[in-house]
């Protein structure tokens, strides 16, 4: 509940309307070496993110550890299950993939698609909503494999890299697809001025029956100092959108803590307005053995 009311005899709260938490309003998953947490928000009637998060070894012993997190589109049809089934279904196809020696790029590359897949597979057999589209999501995902670092991604749910040094510069791994991004990479508008206008978060790709084809975005990276990946949807970064931002309110006790990393960064979310369901899924690197 958003604190600002009491609940009534319906179980809503007065102030936000939200009712009595299901298993989506509020989910968390902690493995150690990976922790993740979604939530509501306090504007929206149910939550359309979501996430999952595995560990796993390479051949050679190495670990490697999985965050996704999926982003229901409002205008489409069930975007709840489209992006629960994006999520459970790259997570799979990586748990099958690393541990056979696939290199990270190509299984995170092959796991988008995969996902993709699923969420076409809901438009069969059923028709659409009235005045909205077949079940749509947006997807990113970070994978350690080693000493490196993957994210792949589609839509404009990001990945994020903080280091633990103070003053090391943080930096936003992913670029979205989106109106805005467009807009500044064709030179017509400053991101400032892009990210102000009422179209800036219209997606230009997305997963779903209707998506054109899809083209995964995968980056790899070897970080060369300790520090955290955050992969998360806009209901975070909507308040936090450079990699600057981002590091000020991720917390000094990240590595060591993703739970409580995860926890603090959506109670920020919530904190700055709640306008979105909010998920975000933190990877401690490097990646312990006990992963």
């Amino acid at each position: 509940m958003c604190g600002n009311g009491y609940v009534d005899a319906d179980g809503h709260c007065t102030g936000c309307g939200r009712g009595p938490a299901g298993t989506r309003d509020h989910a968390e998953r902690d493995l150690g070496g990976v922790a993740a947490v979604s939530d509501i928000g306090l504007r929206h009637h149910r939550n359309e993110d979501a996430f999952a998060v595995a560990a796993t070894a390479l051949p050679d012993g190495q670990p490697a550890v999985i965050a996704v997190v999926c982003d229901g589109v409002s205008s489409s049809t069930r975007p709840d299950e489209a992006s629960a089934a994006a999520a459970g279904t790259a997570r799979e196809f990586l748990l099958g993939a690393l541990p056979r020696g696939v290199p990270g790029p190509q299984a995170v590359h092959d796991a988008l698609l995969a996902a993709g897949n699923a969420v076409a597979a809901l438009a069969q057999g059923t028709e659409p909503e009235p005045g909205r589209n077949s079940p749509a999501c947006t997807i990113v995902s970070a994978v350690t494999t080693g000493p490196t670092l993957t994210v792949g991604w589609i839509g404009d749910s990001r990945a994020y890299w903080v280091p633990d040094e103070p003053g090391a510069a943080a930096a936003r791994l992913t670029e979205d697809d989106s109106w805005a991004a467009q807009m500044v990479a064709a030179g017509l508008l400053t991101e400032a001025e892009a990210m102000a206008d009422h179209r800036a978060h219209a997606i230009t790709a997305w997963l779903g029956a209707d998506a054109q084809e899809i083209d995964p975005h995968t980056a790899s990276f070897k970080p060369d100092r300790p520090g955290v990946v955050i992969v998360c949807t806009d209901g975070l970064w909507n308040y936090a959108e450079t990699g600057q931002q981002m590091a000020l309110v991720v917390p000094d006790h990240a590595r060591r803590a993703p739970l409580a990393t995860a926890r603090q960064l959506v109670r920020h979310a919530l904190d700055s307005g709640g306008h979105d369901n909010v998920t975000v899924a933190v990877i401690p690197f490097p990646p312990s053995a006990q992963a």
